[in-house]
């Protein structure tokens, strides 16, 4: 028979007693590490930036034949480049541009350049308006998308007009709302708050708002009904921030110093419309189109109102 082994001194003997414990203990406290202590929060993304695939995607669509010359002849008064890439335009977007008109002279660009890979919205004026201009506009806006579906068949239609038409899109359901001198018509009918509202609802938050307009005389009165065509930039920037949008930035792109502001027929006095006709055409074509901010908000990506607890 072997020989029994030596019992373990009181010193192993003890420790062996111990260490379980430890274990045990060690293994609680990790636990109660992984289940209680919570990962930091990664910081918010900043606004966009238009990437290098989307920018080569508006130089295609600038260049492009679809485009009707005589709107073409208008990018060096609109700067369609630098103006989207000041926004933060990507190719990857659910975009909303507000108004594009019978014409749509920015849907000739944004249209192609969101076509594979984002979301197109054209809201137009309420299709249920009995006015003959109305009807007569969004017939040929349909007609334009017709003859190039290969470019325009993704175009998605929607209205967005106060007080009947305000809800163009799902709620918080775009990245980025567009409109292009557009306010002093919201100005004129006391509409300009709702619109604004309207936008916001549909954007996400973070989503931006780009703003541009014709721009007042900083020096004058402002005029809340913008009767001349002319905005006062820092009125339109109150008016966003009271329908809760953050100013991000402002831009000279679409700047002209040479317009004196003091039109007889105020801003349509100068060109695409020469509301004069031949009356010193020559000087208003000289002059260009009208002096512009360019405006880029954001919805915040917490509510205004939102309040944090104390810790």
């Amino acid at each position: 028979m072997s020989p029994l082994p030596a019992p373990p001194s009181p010193r192993i003997a003890r420790f062996a007693r111990v260490l379980p414990r430890w274990l045990m203990l060690a293994a609680v406290v990790g636990l109660s590490a992984c289940v209680t202590t919570p990962r930091p929060a990664p910081p918010p993304p900043g606004p966009p930036v238009t990437d290098l695939t989307t920018h080569a995607a508006l130089e295609r669509a600038l260049t492009g034949s679809h485009r009707v010359p005589a709107q073409r002849e208008r990018d060096v008064y609109r700067h369609p480049l630098q103006t989207l890439e000041f926004f933060g335009l990507r190719e990857d977007m659910a975009v909303l541009e507000v108004w594009p008109g019978a014409g749509g002279w920015w849907t000739e660009i944004l249209a192609p350049v969101l076509r594979d890979h984002g979301h197109y919205y054209a809201a137009q004026w309420d299709p249920d308006s009995q006015s003959k201009f109305v009807q007569d506009a969004l017939a040929e806006f349909r007609a334009k998308l017709a003859a190039h579906p290969e470019l325009y068949d993704h175009v998605q239609i929607t209205a967005l007009q106060a007080p009947t038409k305000l809800s163009p899109v799902a709620p918080e359901s775009l990245d980025m709302v567009l409109t292009f001198r557009n306010l002093h018509n919201w100005l004129a009918r006391d509409q300009a708050l709702d619109m604004l509202h309207a936008m916001y609802a549909a954007l996400k938050p973070g989503g931006i708002l780009g703003l541009k307009d014709h721009r007042a005389d900083p020096a004058l009165a402002v005029d809340p009904k913008a009767t001349s065509g002319y905005v006062n930039e820092q009125f339109a920037i109150e008016l966003a921030q009271q329908a809760g949008f953050e100013l991000l930035a402002r831009s000279e792109i679409n700047a002209n110093p040479q317009d004196t502001r003091d039109w007889e027929q105020g801003v349509w006095t100068l060109p695409p419309v020469l509301r004069l006709g031949d009356k010193d055409r020559a000087k208003y074509l000289a002059i260009g189109e009208s002096d512009r901010f360019t405006l880029r908000f954001m919805k915040p990506r917490i509510a205004p109102t939102a309040v944090r607890s104390a810790p």
